[in-house]
């Protein structure tokens, strides 16, 4: 007869993306994992296999449970500018809070694991296109209904905004007062001018 699961996979998980964003994949120890999530060693390869598919994974949790999610807050009906507008201010605001100084887990990932993991470059590469497809989209309307000048490039306003965005997630891990990512969100705004 097969044993019975004695912990909430779901809650591991989380508990696991938790250490990873605080320390990053290498300083985080199997032994560390055990410890945090409270499950065995045995349970924990046999749930979730190895620590690198543990991260893996823990990545793929960190962006599920984004709220807003940045493709949902792009999508909505209407116009489309200030649904942009608030994707970047919902970034600048995060970034200028304290609990943000782990950074962003993708941002984090890149930092730490690239270029040498090809698994997290692919989750990185397709993580940032999703976001830069989002902003395109949300452009194309923007040209559609006037609300950008009609020669405007929507791509490569999305590429420089996705750029941005990061930027600002990376510097978020840093010690700047909070009108930096402010002012540098309202500047980076008027290229939808």
């Amino acid at each position: 007869m097969a044993r019975t699961k004695e912990f909430d996979p779901d809650a591991a998980l989380h508990r696991a993306l938790e250490l990873f964003w605080e320390r990053g994949y290498e300083a985080t120890s199997m032994a560390e994992l055990v410890e945090h999530l409270g499950i065995g060693r045995a349970s924990l390869y046999a749930t979730f296999g190895s620590k690198h598919d543990l991260y893996l994974k823990a990545l793929d949790h960190y962006l599920d449970s984004r709220d807003p999610h940045p493709i949902e807050l792009l999508s909505q009906p209407g116009p489309a500018v200030p649904a942009i507008r608030r994707l970047v201010h919902l970034y600048a605001e995060e970034s200028a809070g304290n609990s943000r100084r782990r950074g962003c887990m993708v941002v984090n990932a890149a930092a730490e694991m690239l270029p040498g993991d090809e698994q997290v470059a692919r989750f990185v590469e397709a993580s940032w296109t999703t976001l830069e497809t989002a902003i395109t989209s949300a452009l194309v309307r923007a040209k559609a209904q006037a609300e950008i000048d009609a020669d405007a490039d929507p791509r490569a306003l999305a590429r420089f905004l996705v750029v941005f965005l990061q930027g600002v997630r990376v510097t978020s891990k840093g010690v700047m007062p909070p009108t930096w990512h402010r002012d540098a969100a309202e500047q980076a705004l008027t290229v939808l001018r």
